[in-house]
């Protein structure tokens, strides 16, 4: 029902309320995303339409973010994870073409591969833990899929011999400091009244400001 989409989402510690700016920390800090495309789009570099697309997703990211953390209802939800689920996903097919060099039919299989694999992650997981490991990790399972990739890819770029698979590790554990922040916002609610997931969107705007910087030093596949 249309009245559905509506339905307000309470899944922050900094939100106490349905007001609009109950979280204005989680809502200002997704600027970090804007600075970071900002920074992107202005260097001066040799042209590289597909970084600058990527870097122009970003900025969509901080303002679909944004909106979530203000009005916080159930569409506003989809504006938030619908452009960062095509930036897993497309950056996943640019780092097989990029760093690994594969063609463009088998960057595309293996993103279709890592896109089921993604998929079925979470209720493998769960089935084999047997445990509601969305509910422990606040939700941050989810990016795990996202994690394992990105060290997959660097690993192997390392062994082919290329500098960036040191650059994507160290993305990697910055990823993961960003997804600990996110994953603690409700358990350290009690003694942080403003959550940590703001911290998620700084560190995180930092990840994506280096993958696509990395993308843009390796240049077109």
């Amino acid at each position: 029902m249309a009245s559905e989409w509506w339905e307000p989402v309470r899944d922050y510690c900094e939100r106490t309320g349905p007001e609009l700016l109950a979280e204005p920390l989680n809502a200002v800090s997704n600027g970090a995303f804007v600075v970071a495309a900002f920074l992107l789009l202005r260097r001066g570099r040799s042209p590289d339409p597909v970084a600058d697309g990527f870097a122009w997703l970003i900025g969509v990211i901080g303002l679909g973010s944004a909106l979530f953390h203000t009005l916080a209802v159930q569409w506003a939800m989809l504006a938030d994870v619908i452009p960062i689920a095509l930036f897993i996903h497309a950056y996943f097919f640019l780092a097989l073409r990029r760093f690994l060099g594969l063609s463009a039919p088998a960057a595309f299989a293996g993103t279709l591969a890592f896109a089921a694999a993604a998929a079925v992650f979470e209720p493998v997981l769960l089935r084999l833990a047997e445990q509601p490991l969305g509910l422990l990790s606040n939700g941050s399972v989810a990016y795990a899929p996202a994690a394992l990739a990105l060290f997959g890819v660097g690993l192997a770029s390392l062994r082919f011999g290329k500098r960036d698979g040191g650059a994507l590790i160290g993305i990697g554990v910055l990823f993961l400091a960003s997804l600990t922040a996110r994953t603690l916002d409700a358990a350290l609610c009690p003694v942080l009244p403003l959550g940590t997931h703001w911290l998620w969107h700084l560190l995180n705007a930092c990840v994506l400001f280096g993958l696509v910087r990395a993308a843009r030093r390796a240049g077109p596949a």
